[in-house]
C-alpha cells in the first residue's frame, strides 16, 4: 500500500475545522442578477435527461432544465415544483396531484396533465432505474382535466414515501417531443434536453462543455439570477482544482476534488468546502459481484472477499475524518429506517478468507492464485479509485489476482449494468431517504437491462424480492421500519453487494456564490435562486 498518501489524507482534519462553519455572514445581500456560473463536469454519463436516469452525475444538470413534481425546502421537508398540492386516498391506493399553471415547456408548449401521465407510464416505469421499483404496482395515471394528474396503484403507495421518492424520481419530460418517436432511450431530445426549469440547453459539446442559458420565461418571478450555466468537462481532479483557483471553475460538487486538494482549497478565503447541501445523497462505497462468475455465485467467496479487506485501515490512511464503517444498505444516517440489528458483519481476517475459499474448492495454485477477477471501479471520485487498487492489493494476498480495469463514466455504466462485462465492480450507492426510492433497486430481481445502479448481478432471491415488495406498500410506518430491518438483515447475509464504508460528499464552491447548499440536495436542485456578487 502506498503510504505516501497518508500525510496528505490526513488533512481531512483540516478540512473539518472549515466544514464546521462553512456559511460566512456577506455584506451583499440583495440578489444580483447576471453572471456565467461555471461547475466541474468530472465523468460524462452521456445521458442529460433525469426522468430517465437517476443519477447526480445527471441531476448536476439536467436538474437545471427539467423540473420534478416535488422537490426538497431547506429544512427537507417536500415542497411543490410543478405540483402545488397533492392528496392520497385512505387506502393508499390513489394519489392526486394538482398541478402549477401557466408553466411552459422551452418550445413554447403548454405543460399538463399529459406530460405527467406520460412520463410515469413510460418512462418511471419501464426505464428509469429506480422508477421501476418505485412504480412497480403503477397501472395508471388518470388525466381528467390538463392540471390534475391521479397516480393508481395495484397496492397501497405510502404518501411519504412518493414524497421522499419524487425530488429525485419525479422528473418531467415532454410527452410530444418523445410519444410516437421510437426507442425512447435513443431519442436526441436526451442529450439537447426541452424542459419547464430556471435554464434553457444550449449545447452539449462531448468532452468540453454544456451550456444553458437564463429561461426568461420561467414561472417563478424573478427567477433565476444567472445569465448562464456552463459545465466544464474536467476529468483530472487536479486539473479541476487549478482551474477552481485560476477563477475559471467556481464550483465543484460530490467530492470531485482530491482530499488534499479541498483541504488546501479549505484554507483559501476565496473557497467554501463544506458538507452541507448534501445531506440528502449520503453514500455508501460499494463492492458488487457479477454471479455469472461460479466463483462470485458461491457465497463463501463474497464472504471471504469481504473478510479480506481491512476497512478500518483503509478508512483511517485514506478517507480520514469524513468516512466510517457501513454497516448495511441502509445508512446509520437514516434516523427513520436504521435497524437496531444488521444481521451479519465482515470483519478483517485474511486467515478466515483463504479458510472460505479453501472450502470454496478454490485451491491456491501456482504461484499461490486461486483464480483471477477483473474490478471496474466507477470514476465518480478519488475514494473510488484508491479503494479499486486497495481491493486489488488486498485480494492478492488471499490468492485472488485482480485486474483493475478504468474507463469514463459512459463506458463504465454500459459495461457493467448493460454489457454485465465485469466481475467486481465498485462505486456509490446514494441512499435518498428512504430505503424503496434508490436502495432496495440494487437488491430487487426484475430490472431492466441496462438500467443503472440496479440489481444487474443475475441474482435473484424470492425472500428479498418479497420482503421489498412488502415494506413499499406497507403505510403502517412501524411495520415498514421493521421490514426494512428483515431487508437489511438479509442483504448483509447474502452479499450480492457489500457496502463497507459510509462518507458524505464534499462541496468545495467559490465564496462569491450566493444562496449555495440551501437544500439537502442543493448540488442536484434547480438553482433558481443561485447568484453570484460582484
Amino acid at each position: 500500500m502506498d503510504m505516501t498518501r497518508r500525510a496528505a489524507l490526513l488533512t481531512s482534519a483540516a478540512i473539518a475545522a472549515n466544514v464546521l462553519n462553512p456559511m460566512r455572514s456577506f455584506a451583499q445581500a440583495t440578489p444580483r442578477k447576471g453572471g456565467v456560473f461555471t461547475v466541474h463536469y468530472g465523468a460524462e454519463q452521456r445521458q442529460l435527461n433525469p426522468s430517465l436516469q437517476a443519477s447526480t452525475g445527471v441531476y448536476i444538470i439536467g436538474g437545471k432544465i427539467q423540473e420534478q413534481l416535488v422537490d426538497l425546502d431547506a429544512a427537507g421537508q417536500p415542497v411543490g415544483v410543478l405540483a402545488e398540492s397533492w392528496e392520497a386516498a385512505p387506502d393508499g391506493k390513489t394519489i392526486t396531484f394538482k398541478l402549477r399553471k401557466g408553466v411552459s415547456w422551452h418550445d413554447g408548449k403548454p405543460f399538463t396533465s399529459a406530460d405527467v401521465q406520460f412520463t410515469a407510464m413510460e418512462m418511471w416505469k419501464k426505464i428509469l432505474n429506480y422508477g421501476t421499483t418505485l412504480q412497480l404496482f403503477l397501472t395508471a395515471v388518470d388525466t381528467p382535466d390538463p392540471l390534475t394528474a391521479v397516480f393508481r396503484y395495484e397496492r397501497p403507495m405510502p404518501l411519504a414515501l412518493l414524497l421522499r421518492a419524487l425530488p429525485d424520481l419525479g422528473y418531467i419530460s415532454p410527452r410530444h417531443l418523445y410519444e410516437g418517436k421510437g426507442d425512447i432511450r435513443q431519442n436526441p431530445v436526451n442529450l439537447a434536453p426541452i424542459g419547464t426549469g430556471p435554464f434553457k440547453f444550449v449545447t452539449y459539446e462531448r468532452g468540453q462543455h454544456v451550456i444553458a442559458d437564463r429561461n426568461a420565461d420561467y414561472w417563478r418571478p424573478n427567477a433565476p439570477y444567472l445569465d448562464r450555466i456552463v459545465w466544464r468537462v474536467v476529468t483530472d481532479r487536479a486539473a479541476a482544482a487549478a482551474q477552481m483557483e485560476a477563477g475559471q471553475i467556481h464550483y465543484s460538487p460530490f467530492s470531485g476534488l482530491t482530499i488534499s486538494d479541498s483541504a488546501r482549497l479549505a484554507k483559501d478565503p476565496r473557497f467554501i468546502v463544506s458538507t452541507k447541501g448534501n445531506e440528502g445523497n449520503a453514500r455508501t462505497n460499494t463492492v458488487e459481484f457479477n454471479f455469472r462468475r461460479k466463483e462470485l455465485a458461491d457465497i463463501r467467496v463474497r464472504q471471504a472477499i469481504a473478510h479480506a479487506l481491512d476497512i478500518p485501515f483503509f478508512i483511517e490512511n485514506f478517507l480520514g475524518d469524513f468516512a466510517k464503517r457501513g454497516t448495511g444498505p441502509v445508512p446509520s444516517v437514516s434516523t427513520d429506517f436504521y435497524p437496531a440489528d444488521n444481521g451479519p458483519q465482515y470483519p478483517f481476517d485474511k486467515k478466515l478468507a483463504a479458510k472460505l475459499l479453501d472450502e470454496a474448492g478454490f485451491k491456491a495454485g501456482a504461484g499461490g492464485t486461486r483464480f483471477s477477477l477483473r474490478l471496474l471501479p466507477a470514476p465518480w471520485g478519488e475514494d473510488i479509485s484508491l479503494f479499486a487498487t486497495f481491493i486489488q492489493q488486498s485480494l492478492s494476498e488471499v490468492g485472488i489476482k485482480v485486474e483493475v480495469v478504468r474507463t469514463d463514466g459512459g463506458g463504465f455504466l454500459k459495461q457493467v449494468y448493460d454489457d454485465h462485462a465485469f466481475d467486481l465492480a465498485t462505486g456509490w450507492h446514494q441512499y435518498r431517504n428512504d430505503p424503496a426510492v434508490s436502495t432496495t433497486v440494487w437488491y430487487r430481481s426484475g430490472q431492466p437491462k441496462g438500467a443503472p445502479w440496479t440489481n444487474q448481478w443475475d441474482w435473484t432471491d424470492p425472500v428479498i424480492d418479497k420482503i421489498i415488495d412488502d415494506a413499499a406498500t406497507e403505510v403502517d410506518v412501524a411495520k415498514r421500519k421493521a421490514l426494512y430491518g428483515d431487508f437489511v438483515r438479509r442483504a448483509n447475509t447474502e452479499i450480492p453487494i457489500w457496502t463497507p464504508i459510509e462518507q458524505i460528499f464534499l462541496t468545495v464552491i467559490n465564496a462569491k456564490a450566493r444562496n449555495h447548499s440551501n437544500t439537502p440536495r442543493w448540488g442536484s436542485s434547480s438553482w433558481h435562486d443561485l447568484w453570484l456578487a460582484e
